[in-house]
């Protein structure tokens, strides 16, 4: 009973630890540590036990990584402290079950293996990539994002992020064997991919023939509370209106997700003389807004879509593509309105778009958008910049306060950046709005929650990285590998005979 106990503490400890490798704290090299104590613990387990060490790793995983759910829960989700506690708890559990699912299917899998340390590294990401799109998915939290501001990170315009985690993987599992048994060649791998990130070019894309653009992101910082009372919308938009109009020279304005708290006919007054002037003097608008279709086979006989709009100089919309489960729908709408408010966040009804929406066009720029946390699907985000020239995502993380979330968010978006070689224009409305270069760092960031602008020149660029070329498949093809040599043994005519194994 206290081994059990000390096992499920550890795999709890070894969770958690990997937020400390992540934004904001940034203590890379604990992103070793997680999944290196993990597969100490699973190695020799039974399914059922490393079910059981993998949900507790789990726990800790999401535990420490994403509870700031809590503050939006509880702040403007009107919920009590004790209501809040136990949502987010319930959510944490939730997602620790992919977690047991990872460890029961490593047990299974690794029986058979004469290199464990491989088929750990092949289900790891595997269950990474499986986040992006399972039940919508939750691409939160991958290893890759600590190697950003290392030479590993010259890995991800070439294969992505998954190919980040596979290598920190490698070395961790190795590392632990290392320690462990005293076998120092399986580290071989790991350090050749390490070493070898320093011999990689650093730049994929180059710049496009067409000019700079002078940009203006516009940072309202509107109280989340405020934001959506109709008695607010003359003042919220008046305030914008004349952060813009500090910058008559800006080619683009950036205003944030759902800037305009309003379908576009009720903002039309407020805002029709102010767009006039942007198209007498040649400026683009591109604001996020609520956008209503008619669906007569919706109760109300429309349908709603979290949407980006070129409002001036330009016309062109942009409908978000993935939708925040309770944030922008909630699942089983009908029995849960009306349960508790958080089940009632203002424009919770948003709609998916029947079709997959493409990247704006402006002229001759295309620009590839993503809405809020979109810009964490790094597929996603690679097929809607394969022919545009910027990358432009907006949001409103004013919904997690001053919690490790908005970090979190700007250093996935930093990693979109460096994966497709773009100017990457980060609009929110209290911060981290920021503009972010191809090979991913921060050129400019506006001062957390303040009503201010960030202004700079971005260069639209041309070309595509490999990642963007390939997509997954080298990744496919190195976990195939890596499969194949799991189940390989010294000595053995036949790999995949059934063996005990102690490795």
């Amino acid at each position: 009973m206290a081994r059990s106990l000390t096992t499920a503490f550890t795999a709890l400890l070894a969770g958690a630890s990997i937020t400390l490798a992540l934004a904001p704290f940034d203590l890379k090299l604990l992103v070793l540590l997680g999944p290196a104590l993990l597969y100490l613990i699973q190695r020799h387990q039974t399914p059922r036990q490393s079910l059981f060490s993998g949900y507790c790793f789990g726990l800790g995983f999401w535990g420490a990584g994403v509870s700031w759910v809590y503050v939006s829960i509880n702040t403007y989700g009107n919920a009590s402290a004790i209501l809040a506690t136990a949502l987010t708890v319930l959510f944490v559990m939730a997602l620790a079950l992919l977690c047991a699912l990872q460890g029961w299917l490593f047990a299974h899998l690794a029986r058979n293996a004469g290199q464990r340390w491989l088929i750990f590294t092949v289900v790891w990401v595997g269950f990474e990539w499986l986040r992006s799109w399972l039940l919508t998915g939750f691409p939160w939290l991958y290893l890759g994002y600590a190697v950003l501001d290392t030479p590993l990170e010259r890995w991800a315009p070439l294969f992505g992020i998954w190919w980040l985690s596979l290598i920190l993987v490698l070395l961790a599992t190795a590392s632990a064997r290392a320690l462990a048994d005293r076998k120092w060649l399986p580290l071989l791998p790991g350090l050749l991919l390490a070493v070898g990130s320093l011999l990689l070019p650093q730049n994929w894309t180059q710049p496009a023939d067409s000019p700079a653009l002078k940009v203006v992101l516009v940072q309202p910082n509107i109280p989340q509370l405020q934001k959506w009372q109709p008695d607010q919308l003359r003042r919220i938009l008046q305030q914008q209106i004349q952060l813009s109009r500090q910058h008559p020279d800006a080619d683009l304005l950036i205003w944030p997700e759902t800037a305009i708290p309003s379908t576009f006919n009720r903002a039309a007054p407020i805002l029709g003389p102010f767009l006039d002037q942007l198209d007498r003097n040649g400026v683009t608008l591109i604001s996020g807004f609520p956008y209503a279709e008619a669906d007569p086979d919706s109760p109300f006989g429309q349908r709603f879509h979290n949407s980006l709009g070129i409002f001036s100089n330009g016309s062109d919309l942009y409908h978000k593509q993935r939708l925040v489960p309770f944030g922008e729908y909630v699942p089983l709408e009908k029995q849960l309105r009306g349960v508790i408010d958080f089940f009632n966040l203002p424009m919770s009804s948003f709609s998916l778009p029947e079709d997959n929406t493409d990247a704006l066009q402006l002229d001759n720029l295309r620009i590839a958008p993503a809405i809020c946390y979109e810009i964490a699907y790094p597929q996603l985000v690679n097929r809607l910049t394969r022919d545009s020239s910027l990358m432009l995502t907006v949001s409103n993380d004013t919904w997690f306060g001053r919690s490790i979330a908005p970090e979190q968010h700007l250093q996935i978006a930093r990693m979109r950046a460096l994966e497709n070689g773009r100017w990457l224009l980060r609009g929110t409305n209290n911060g981290y709005t920021a503009l972010i270069d191809p090979r991913g760092k921060v050129s400019g960031q506006a001062p957390l929650d303040s009503s201010t602008t960030l202004t700079g020149e971005v260069q639209p660029m041309q070309g595509n990285t490999p990642w963007q070329h390939l997509g997954l498949w080298p990744l496919l093809a190195g976990l195939a590998g890596l499969l194949l040599l799991g189940y390989w043994r010294p000595g053995q005519r036949h790999p995949l005979k059934h063996h005990r194994t102690t490795v």
